[in-house]
């Protein structure tokens, strides 16, 4: 796992142990990032299950504002710190460790400067199956409360599976092996 392009470019990140995270590859990550390229600088960043930070200091790489990273996993997110300061970006990035449904529950709507203006939500496969309905409220959070009227949200999930997110309507699929990258924006 690394840094491909921006001011860290090259840099190498820490990898997550085990199975507990799903990097994606170096060419997937090269090509979402083509397409994100004309948003990224000073942008706002939601990294939704974030692992190791990949995505999240990919972005703050190549010009983004500021990242809150969301994990529950331990060792991922010791290992997202550990990334994080290699990369001296402290202060333009927060962790939310824990259970990332119950924060955006209970967290206030941001003011609208303050708002995603890119969401990356990258859960487990599993989730699609097991928590479906946690997922579709999520989207209408982020929607409703913490979107950028201009804002996108990157979904990434197993091909053979789909969920409708409501409130956000897709503008792009990529398809890359057996996963898929659903760029949307609000409906």
């Amino acid at each position: 796992m690394r840094i491909i392009a921006g001011k860290h470019r090259g840099r190498n990140l820490l990898p997550p142990l085990g199975d507990v995270t799903r990097p994606i590859t170096d060419r997937a990550k090269q090509s979402l990032f083509d397409i994100l390229a004309p948003t990224l600088e000073d942008a706002r960043v939601y990294d939704c299950f974030a692992g190791t930070g990949s995505m999240g200091l990919e972005c703050l790489s190549r010009g983004a504002a500021a990242v809150k990273f969301f994990e529950a996993d331990r060792s991922a997110i010791e290992r997202l710190k550990k990334n994080i300061a290699a990369m001296d970006d402290e202060h333009r990035c927060r962790i939310i460790a824990g259970d990332l449904f119950k924060w955006f529950a209970q967290a206030p709507a941001p003011d609208a400067k303050d708002r995603g203006d890119i969401i990356f939500l990258d859960p487990p496969y599993r989730f699609l199956r097991e928590r479906p309905a946690d997922l579709q409220t999520l989207a209408g959070v982020f929607v409703s409360a913490h979107l950028a009227a201009d804002g996108a949200v990157i979904f990434r999930h197993d091909a053979a599976d789909a969920l409708e997110l409501p409130g956000l309507k897709r503008y792009d699929l990529r398809e890359y092996g057996g996963m898929q990258l659903e760029f949307m924006t609000c409906a």
